[in-house]
Formats: structure tokens, C-alpha cells, sequence
């Protein structure tokens, strides 16, 4: 049995459709489904069984065992909202359970490949895998770092692969749900249809108006990645980035957008203060450790990439 954490969510849920895909639909699906909406991601989708992500984690603090036996472990599950500043509940989140999901593929060695985050840099311009790059801008990119940090101190002692990917920013299907979270591709569509128009912030932190940069990464090429470690052995262990390594501007994805509706026009505003100390200006995956380890899987173009989200949204 496969256990996916999270696997209602955005790229949970896609991962679960590509083991379908696969021909697996042994899957044990742990989630917390208080955001009911989430389940439709699944509605066309297989597992086998489910467990809610409290109850999950009540049984591995009690040291039992989940339905078994488990060969590995995909934990996508996460609060991955970067406007939190609850610090307990962002930590309990994203800290306390992956640690005991980690401890629990410890134990058994079972393959664990976990969602790990680029907010991490925060601003740094240096996207490298290494401690000096790593100083985030928010809590919720600090209980990323937190748990990084722990599984750099247990690697040395690990009997199996534990492979953290650093997700830059994911855009895709079956991210609906996800509202203000959701990423800039599925808000500039919506704007479109809804005014005629798509906004982007004014310069900022340095950049010309639209013209701050990002890593977009497309759901499917990220969930290629994360499905390739669960087959590799311990050696490939390790904290890796997981973006396209190219650098896209806002401008760029407006256009795209624009161009594939036929209409629209960009819309300048103010950006926002109270974003000034907790904005990523620019992100791009540096590739080199990914690769080294042997993954040598593609990744779509921004431009490819948004034309095919669209005809998705659009179907």
C-alpha cells in the first residue's frame, strides 16, 4: 500500500491520479477534509483507504500501525498558507506530524518523499541546496526549514530513501480550492474572464512594474519528479529543488494568458505594504542536485505550461 498525505489537495491529488494512472489504486489516502470541497479533486480518482490526518497522526504518536504494510510514503500534506502567523498551529502542521511520519518510515524503512518549499530562500538570490541560502520570510516557510533541518541530522543514520523536494511555484490543475493560495496562473485567468483585465503589482523590491520573476513550475512535471524518488534507494537521499530553473516575469504569464483568451489588457496597482518584508521577488531552481542524482525528467516551459492549464480550465 502507498500512503499519500494530503492526497485531496492540489498536487496530492494529482499524484494519486498518475498512480492511478500507473495501475495502482492501493492507496491510503490521509487527509483532514474540514475543506470538504477538497474531495472533488478525487472524484474521478481510486484509493483503497482512508484516514483522517489527526487520527493519522494520534496513531503514530502512539507508536501503532496504520494499514499496512506500507511501501511508501508520498507527504504532500501541509498548511501551506504563507500568510499564517500562527506559529504553534503552522509548527504542529508542518513540523509535528512530518516528524512523526519520518520517524515511522524510520522505523520500517519505508521510502519517504516529502513536499518541502522554496519560500525557504526567502530572498536570497543563491537557490542552492545549502544552509547560507535559507532564510525565510514567514512562519510558514520556517516550518519547512525546521523540518529540513531535522532530516539533514538523521540522514547519516537512514536505511532507506528520505528525499525532501523544494516546490517552486506550482500552477496547475485542481488547485481551485486553494482560493487566495491558489497560484498567479489560475488568479490571472479568473481576473480576465471576470473584468477584462489582469493585475500585477507596480515596481517593486527593485524590479519595473510586472516585471518580478519567478520559477513556475507545471503540477505534472513536479509530480513526475516526486513519483521518480520513491523508486531510487538511499543513495539518492536528500533536500533537492523542484522547479523548471528558469526564471518567468508576471509580465510573461499575463501575456500568455491574454494572448490565449484573445482579449485583456494588464492592470498596474499600488503593491500591497503589508507584503513589503514577506514578498519573494524572484526564485529560480538551481537544478544542479537533482540532477546529479540522476533525475533527468523535463520540464514544460512557463508559456507551454499556462497554455495547457488553460485549455484545462477551459474544458
Amino acid at each position: 500500500m502507498i500512503l499519500v498525505t494530503g492526497g485531496a489537495g492540489f498536487i496530492g491529488s494529482n499524484l494519486v491520479r498518475a498512480l492511478n494512472a500507473r495501475g495502482s489504486d492501493d492507496i491510503l489516502l490521509v487527509e483532514d477534509l474540514r475543506e470538504g470541497r477538497k474531495a472533488l479533486n478525487l472524484s474521478n480518482s481510486r484509493i483503497a483507504d482512508y484516514l483522517d490526518q489527526a487520527r493519522c497522526l494520534a496513531l503514530l504518536e502512539d507508536g501503532s500501525d496504520l494499514s499496512g504494510p506500507i511501501e511508501a510514503v508520498f507527504h504532500l500534506g501541509a498548511c501551506a498558507d504563507t500568510t499564517e502567523w500562527d506559529g504553534r498551529y503552522m509548527m504542529d502542521a508542518n513540523f509535528r506530524f512530518s516528524r512523526a511520519l519520518f520517524q515511522f518510515c524510520s522505523r520500517r524503512a519505508i521510502p519517504f518523499v516529502y513536499a518541502s518549499s522554496a519560500a525557504i530562500y526567502g530572498r536570497s538570490t543563491d537557490f542552492r541546496e545549502v544552509a547560507e541560502n535559507e532564510n525565510p520570510l514567514n512562519v510558514y516557510g520556517y516550518s519547512k526549514l525546521a523540518f529540513d533541518q531535522f532530516v539533514r541530522h538523521q540522514l547519516p543514520a537512514a536505511q532507506s530513501l528520505v528525499a525532501g523536494l523544494r516546490y517552486f511555484n506550482v500552477y496547475g490543475p485542481r488547485e481551485q480550492h486553494k482560493g487566495a493560495m491558489a497560484s498567479v496562473v489560475y488568479h490571472l485567468n479568473s481576473q480576465l474572464q471576470e473584468t477584462g483585465s489582469v493585475r500585477l503589482f507596480d515596481a517593486s523590491h527593485g524590479y519595473a512594474a510586472g516585471e518580478q520573476l519567478r520559477d513556475f513550475v507545471h503540477v505534472d512535471d513536479v509530480v513526475d519528479a516526486t513519483l521518480w524518488f520513491a523508486d531510487q534507494d538511499v543513495r539518492s537521499s536528500g533536500i533537492f529543488n523542484c522547479g523548471t530553473g528558469s526564471a518567468a516575469t508576471f509580465n510573461t504569464v499575463a501575456s500568455t494568458i491574454i494572448d490565449w483568451h484573445g482579449r485583456g489588457e494588464i492592470e498596474y496597482i499600488d503593491f500591497p505594504p503589508k507584503l513589503e518584508a514577506a514578498y519573494q521577488a524572484f526564485t529560480q531552481a538551481d537544478l544542479s542536485r537533482l540532477r546529479s542524482v540522476g533525475y533527468s525528467g523535463t520540464f514544460r516551459d512557463v508559456d507551454i505550461g499556462t497554455r495547457e492549464y488553460l485549455n484545462w480550465l477551459a474544458s
